[in-house]
């Protein structure tokens, strides 16, 4: 197993939150909040979206090195999705087709050349006559929605028996009762519902055809458009968490303290937001590789190098972007240093530090929440944007921003590949919104002020 730098940071945060988590269960304060979270229909189906969008993050970021292919480094997706990587077409073909999109000389096996679509090599192999291929793909289709429709089924009854031998505390038979088929009505469970039937249908016509076609070198855009999925969560995700200790620190002290010390720190990030953000990103990257070019042997892989830098721009985006949070929790922290808790706390006195813990840090702590889920969606927006424009991840790193950078020309030629930026678009569209959504909801159950105007 190899363990890239992501993939390590990845995993900690993952555990840092399940340890989060398991320590603050019970606390009295987060209970009306998270009631609220699990009662909004809209929040907890966005909540679903995104954790299948992180489930599929994760299966990609479990690295190994492959035996017997020069020792490539491929992860727990690749190795699932392997026909996808490994069945390259020649050039471009479009959604379900059987022939290339653009017509070539082509050598028929009596030596004759006529100009025709060259028939693809893998996609729609199977099929003895191109006029077959409707019955073919619905066929398949109905085995992807059974197939997904008995795995849902599976899941259902294993949480339903299990929920009831919770309760009952004795085994019961098993039966589907018609609150049983209501609650399958509800938007959590067909959302649940939609996702896996939707993802066995999209692999089970995968093994026979390029669902989502092929771009210029004929790579399978399905495949692309997945393994995309990792570098969005990451940039959305490392970056918050480079950017939040300096956020929350700087913030709470330059509140707290004032004077020299709130002078400090407001020059520095006034002079950090002078700075053309994308300038330093630029120059960043640039640094980047030149160090890499001047390190050749430490950087071998190509998944290593493109790691790293997407790691460096992790690190780059946190530095730039912690400014407007830090703003907030001076802010903040200003008013809660005049609260009348506060003040009794210097009045018995209590420790600076033993009131920072105490008082100002958990009081603060929403504010952090609704930030993060706020901002995470304008990360996975500005990856795509620093890509389009050549600064982003490396260009062998399958992203978002990378396939529409790829699809400017696509789309200025004649006739339009147009599936390659449309692929990005729906992917890129269902993250964002999902996180967007749930940041919505995020706000309004830990914001005081809304769940008060609510009432």
């Amino acid at each position: 197993m190899t363990v890239l730098w992501t993939d390590g940071l990845i995993f900690a945060l993952i555990f840092s939150i399940l340890t989060l988590g398991f320590a603050l269960r019970g606390k009295e304060h987060l209970q009306r909040p998270l009631r609220t979270i699990a009662s909004n229909s809209v929040g907890m189906v966005s909540l679903v979206v995104l954790v299948f969008f992180v489930l599929i993050g994760l299966l990609d970021s479990v690295h190994f090195k492959q035996q017997g292919a020069g020792n490539e480094i491929i992860s727990a997706l690749d190795y699932w999705a392997t026909p996808l990587r490994t069945h390259s077409e020649k050039t471009y073909s479009a959604p379900f087709a059987t022939t290339l999109y653009s017509k070539e000389m082509m050598t028929l096996a009596d030596g004759s050349t006529v100009w025709g679509y060259p028939r693809l090599q893998f996609g729609g192999q199977h099929l003895a006559d191109d006029n077959d291929k409707l019955a073919d793909v619905v066929q398949k289709t109905a085995v992807g929605v059974f197939q997904g429709l008995a795995v849902f089924l599976l899941l259902w009854v294993v949480k339903t028996q299990g929920s009831r031998y919770k309760v009952q505390g004795t085994k019961s038979t098993f039966h589907l009762s018609p609150c049983t088929f209501n609650l399958l009505l509800h938007p959590v469970p067909c959302t649940l519902f939609v996702l896996i039937t939707l993802s066995y249908v999209l692999i089970h016509l995968s093994g026979y055809y390029h669902v989502l076609g092929t771009d210029k070198v004929g790579e399978d855009v399905f495949y692309q458009a997945v393994k995309s999925i990792r570098t969005g969560l990451i940039i959305g995700t490392l970056t918050t968490l480079i950017m939040l200790p300096m956020a929350i620190i700087f913030g709470i002290l330059a509140g707290f303290f004032r004077g020299w010390v709130d002078d400090v720190i407001q020059y520095i990030y006034t002079t950090l937001n002078s700075i053309p953000s994308v300038l330093l990103i630029a120059a960043s990257i640039l640094m980047v590789q030149v160090y890499m070019a001047n390190h050749e042997a430490d950087f071998t892989s190509v998944v290593v190098r493109s790691d790293t830098r997407l790691l460096f721009l992790c690190l780059i985006l946190g530095v730039t972007s912690w400014t407007g949070l830090c703003r907030l929790l001076r802010a903040e922290t200003l008013k809660l240093r005049e609260m009348e808790y506060v003040q009794a706390a210097y009045a018995l006195g209590v420790k600076q530090h033993t009131i920072l813990l105490r008082h100002i840090l958990p009081n603060v702590m929403h504010i952090v929440l609704i930030s993060v889920v706020l901002d995470f969606s304008s990360l996975v927006l500005a990856e795509a944007v620093l890509s389009y424009i050549n600064i982003g991840v490396d260009p062998t790193t399958n992203s978002w921003g990378n396939m529409i950078n790829g699809a400017r020309l696509e789309m200025a030629r004649e006739p339009i590949v147009w599936w390659s930026l449309s692929a990005a678009f729906v992917f890129m569209f269902a993250l964002v919104l999902a996180a967007n959504l749930f940041a919505d909801t995020v706000q309004d159950a830990f914001d005081p002020r809304r769940g008060t105007q609510s009432h």
